[in-house]
């Protein structure tokens, strides 16, 4: 279960968790320490009175009453309005007669007080001792309660450059490769930062080197098969030269993949979304097709809905599609279908022997890689990720379906004239 939870999250209940269980336990504390100083307030007064009364037959002086509530922590309550407060006000919590005087035991105000009784004095005596057991006790709480939040607000701060971290690591991944991580310090956290920036530097390395590659090597190739393309045009052999000029068109096609798959691993494409209708992307991926805009081998049957897509990509998406289906239908021709939930790319031909996601996988091989499959619907898939649509597949009365799936996004529809 805590597996499942984050550090601050644990934390905060933790610091819950103990605050509360200091709270119930301190009420306990006080429950059974209040009946234990009950007890032993009873015996002191008992002491005290008895003690007083006992020097009250002696008629002392200020003098010595004053060391006598000195040795007992008591204090003198000499204003005649606030001892008829006290007594008029005051809880009784007991009285006790002797044969010396009478003595009564009051609380007012959190505090307790002995009124005593004789002839000749009537004395109100401040308990000083009670009063100061309360107010340590509040303050032991006070200072337990002042530590945990210390140490609670201690924890969270020594997080905090754990969370800019995170956030730090999710930017990276979300593909700031140039993303400058700070300083934080020698501690493990610190450690953590200084491994994932030598990470960093060793990537974009690595990128770097592998981007450096990649342009040669496109370039490199454009090249000759531009000069092969233009000398196959020469050839008066029609079969050959329709082979050959076949075989440099796919290998163009294969380098213009390889370009568009690099930007899309290294998440630098960026989409540009904006509302547009259906039939027009349609239309822009019958130009990428080199086909006229009436093509009888793409039959359209479909709402005509608005996406909010990035027009180039997703021309891109429908391409491969097409291209695909009428590539390998027997009739070289394919159907659009499409509502408010999806749009579907159908073509006769043979079921795909396997699962589609063999099929979306980079450079698939053997069978899939000899289809034609290998780098276009990988391509697909990566497009349709970054607009979060599903992509899916079925077969059915012997007819591929290859599926976008927008269900779950907003679609709108064009106001008809």
């Amino acid at each position: 279960m805590f597996k499942k939870i984050s550090i601050t999250t644990f934390i905060n209940l933790l610091f819950v968790f103990s605050f509360i269980s200091t709270i119930i336990a301190f009420i306990f504390f006080l429950e059974w320490d209040k009946n234990r100083f009950s007890t032993f307030l009873q015996q002191r007064y008992a002491v005290v009175s008895n003690t007083i009364l006992t020097e009250l037959q002696f008629l002392p002086n200020n003098q010595r009453l004053e060391q006598i509530y000195n040795h007992f922590s008591l204090k003198s309550i000499n204003s005649s309005a606030e001892v008829l407060e006290i007594l008029k006000k005051g809880k009784v919590l007991y009285i006790q007669e002797t044969r010396l005087g009478r003595v009564r035991i009051l609380k007012f105000r959190h505090k307790n007080f002995i009124f005593i009784q004789n002839i000749g004095y009537n004395l109100m005596l401040e308990d000083l001792m009670a009063n100061k057991r309360s107010k340590i006790a509040l303050f032991l709480f006070a200072l337990m309660t002042g530590i945990m939040f210390f140490l609670y607000i201690v924890f969270i701060k020594k997080l905090i450059p754990l969370s800019r971290l995170n956030a730090q690591i999710e930017e990276f991944a979300n593909g700031n490769l140039q993303i400058k991580i700070a300083d934080y310090g020698k501690d493990e956290i610190g450690q953590i930062a200084n491994s994932f920036k030598k990470a960093i530097s060793y990537i974009n390395e690595l990128i770097e080197s592998k981007n450096l590659f990649m342009r040669n090597m496109l370039h490199e190739l454009k090249t000759p098969i531009t000069k092969g393309r233009i000398i196959a045009e020469s050839i008066e052999d029609v079969e050959d030269k329709e082979i050959l000029i076949r075989a440099f068109e796919r290998m163009n096609e294969i380098i213009s993949n390889l370009a568009q798959i690099e930007k899309l691993t290294l998440k630098t494409q960026k989409l540009e979304p904006t509302s547009i209708k259906l039939s027009t992307l349609i239309n822009e991926t019958k130009k990428l097709l080199l086909v006229d805009e009436k093509n009888e081998c793409i039959h359209e049957k479909y709402k005509d809905i608005k996406l909010s897509v990035d027009p180039n990509l997703f021309s891109i998406v429908l391409k491969n599609l097409i291209d695909n289906g009428k590539k390998f239908s027997p009739d070289k021709s394919v159907t659009i279908k499409a509502d408010e939930e999806k749009i579907e790319i159908i073509s006769k031909g043979e079921k795909l022997k396997e699962p589609l996601s063999s099929y979306i996988e980079p450079f698939a091989q053997g069978e899939k890689r000899q289809s034609g499959f290998g780098l276009g619907l990988y391509i697909v898939k990566k497009i349709l990720d970054l607009h979060h649509f599903d992509f899916s597949y079925f077969y059915k009365d012997g007819k591929n379906h290859f599926v976008i799936n927008f269900s779950h996004c907003k679609v709108s529809y064009p106001k008809l004239a």
